[in-house]
């Protein structure tokens, strides 16, 4: 009788390799994800060798059934959580204890890897935006307090910026705040959105790598690494892995109807934010591993890092 080997399909694209996917076997859920994010520090590492790494939420991924996950912990620069102190179940509402500690059991886990912890509360109160600092401050953490959770304000509040700072920052550890400010809603111009983030002090800013249908330059990135003050600062953007958007550039209007196999169902809190098999080749190549590819495109403006969305998503599959 003939045997026949399981199928093992690798992709090579522009002398990159993505980590092979058996279709044969049962799917670890989790550990692919880890694969994923892992891939995405390499490829990015190989042109940038201090590229930045931070995923956010799902950080059921920092521990296996041997303990500490130490290949993951190791590809990764920080972790980032929302809502620890504030902003679960509800903005401006305190968080469950028994969700913060669960939360701060896996955070610890990567704080003793020595990475650092970043921390956004949603809420928007004077009273809770003070605690959330002062809660995250005394577990070593560093926070930034969203008063909306569309992520397209920047705050007035605290006053003045905790740990201010004219330091040039060069790299993650060196962080002592930062502003997530996702969504260019109030800024009618690009020029408008790069010249108020430029009015600030923050050392590390999270931002969309495009406004509106456009992405960053490298030269608007470079404004936006300078700080008020005239530190330097380190710029990252923002990237989902774990779900497709409609409205990024890879996105293909045919898929609503005709869905590709990777392509799951939409998520129906984020209207038009798609669950993808994030496993599946089809799906990484459009992320990273190749000059076409979403990650390349981050790189090529000149961003520090990617700051990684939907890393949870093993929990829609599990």
């Amino acid at each position: 009788m003939r045997t026949f080997l399981p199928l093992i399909v690798f992709i090579q694209i522009a002398g990159a390799y993505l980590l092979p996917y058996d279709p044969e076997e049962p799917i670890d859920y989790r550990q692919e994800m880890r694969f994923f994010v892992q891939e995405i520090a390499e490829y990015s590492r190989d042109q940038h060798s201090s590229f930045i790494i931070i995923p956010q939420n799902g950080h059921e991924l920092v521990i296996n059934n041997k303990g500490p996950a130490l290949e993951y912990l190791n590809a990764i620069s920080g972790l980032a959580q929302e809502s620890l102190f504030y902003g679960y179940p509800d903005d401006n509402q305190s968080a469950t204890s028994e969700n913060t500690n669960y939360l701060l059991n896996l955070l610890n886990v990567g704080h003793e890897a020595n990475l650092p912890i970043f921390v956004t509360d949603y809420c928007s109160t004077a009273y809770k935006i003070y605690s959330s600092f002062s809660q995250n401050q005394q577990q070593g953490f560093i926070s930034f307090a969203a008063p909306q959770r569309e992520l397209h304000v920047i705050p007035d509040i605290p006053d003045p910026l905790p740990n201010q700072n004219d330091d040039d920052i060069h790299k993650l550890s060196e962080v002592n705040n930062f502003l997530y400010l996702l969504n260019k809603k109030g800024y009618e111009t690009k020029k408008a959105f790069i010249q108020a983030i430029q009015e600030t002090n923050y050392d590390l800013i999270i931002i969309d790598a495009y406004y509106r249908e456009k992405m960053f330059s490298p030269e608007d990135i470079e404004q936006l690494k300078i700080k008020k003050n005239g530190g330097k600062r380190l710029v990252v953007s923002y990237l989902s892995i774990g779900e497709a958007e409609d409205y990024r550039p890879y996105w293909h209007q045919e898929w609503t109807e005709n869905p590709p196999e990777w392509l799951v169902a939409e998520n129906p809190d984020w209207e038009g934010n798609y669950k993808v098999k994030y496993w599946q080749p089809q799906w990484k190549q459009i992320i990273t591993g190749n000059v076409e590819s979403y990650n390349q495109k981050i790189l090529d403006a000149g961003f520090d890092g990617v700051y990684l969305d939907i890393i949870d998503a093993f929990n829609y599959f599990e």
